[in-house]
């Protein structure tokens, strides 16, 4: 009986309280988010890699690093001047590209490809290119397509150097401009990777392409802006199909 007067005189029966815990600490069954700290020095090693995976993508467009060679990363370090681990991830991005293959306890190779492989490449890239332009050529306004005119004309300047490995890179920013249009990044990248795989394939299955073999094809760029302006689509489907 005086247990429950006392329970009533303080609300009711007394339970266990908990400990306050730290701001900011777990509890189990909890899940937490709190961002970490930022570091102190950022890491560069990221960018190193990068940057010998564009030289490398060079080497091989301008036919430095011959088809079918076996290429050691520690080599190629002592000739960057790197470790050679970026080296090593920047061939791990050139093996997922199918410009290099590994040779366990030497290194790697570069890859070579026949004719067969380049007409997949150009199969695959008319799939993802044709529809969509075809479908802007109906829609986008001329001025538009003129705002690409100086890609299409760098791509012209490029290919009077004579530098295949300039040119690639030109053309696949102007390809990749006419396709950001459409607004689907993952089309873009797709487009993009098929068309550097395509660039990289057809250095081992053909002969160097001459100064001339290059400014026609750059000068195929112009016509197709032209065309697609126009919405000329007969034409604009022709050069598509037949831009190598």
């Amino acid at each position: 009986m005086e247990q429950s007067r006392a329970a009533s005189r303080t609300g009711g029966p007394r339970t266990a309280t908990r400990p306050e815990r730290p701001a900011g600490a777990a509890v189990r069954g909890e899940h937490t988010h709190s961002e970490p700290a930022a570091p102190a020095v950022v890491p560069q090693r990221h960018s190193v890699r990068d940057q010998i995976l564009d030289a490398l993508r060079a080497a091989l467009l301008n036919g430095r690093l011959g088809a079918g060679q076996v290429y050691s990363a520690p080599a190629i370090a002592a000739h960057f001047g790197v470790s050679p681990t970026p080296v090593r991830e920047a061939m791990q991005v050139l093996v997922s590209e199918g410009a290099v293959e590994t040779v366990p306890n030497r290194g790697f190779r570069v890859a070579e490809h026949d004719p067969h492989d380049l007409a997949e490449l150009a199969e695959v890239r008319n799939l993802l290119e044709v529809p969509p332009l075809l479908a802007l050529a109906r829609s986008v306004p001329a001025g538009r397509w003129e705002g690409l005119r100086p890609l299409a004309e760098d791509t012209v300047q490029t290919a009077a150097r004579g530098d295949r490995g300039a040119y690639a890179e030109a053309d696949r920013a102007f390809h990749r401009a006419l396709l950001e249009l459409t607004g689907n990044r993952q089309l873009v990248a797709a487009a993009d990777d098929v068309r550097r795989r395509a660039h990289l394939s057809s250095l081992r299955t053909a002969p160097a392409p001459r100064t001339t073999d290059l400014l026609a094809e750059a000068a195929d760029h112009l016509a197709l802006l032209d065309a697609l302006a126009d919405q000329d689509l007969t034409a604009v489907e022709h050069l598509l199909r037949g831009h190598q």
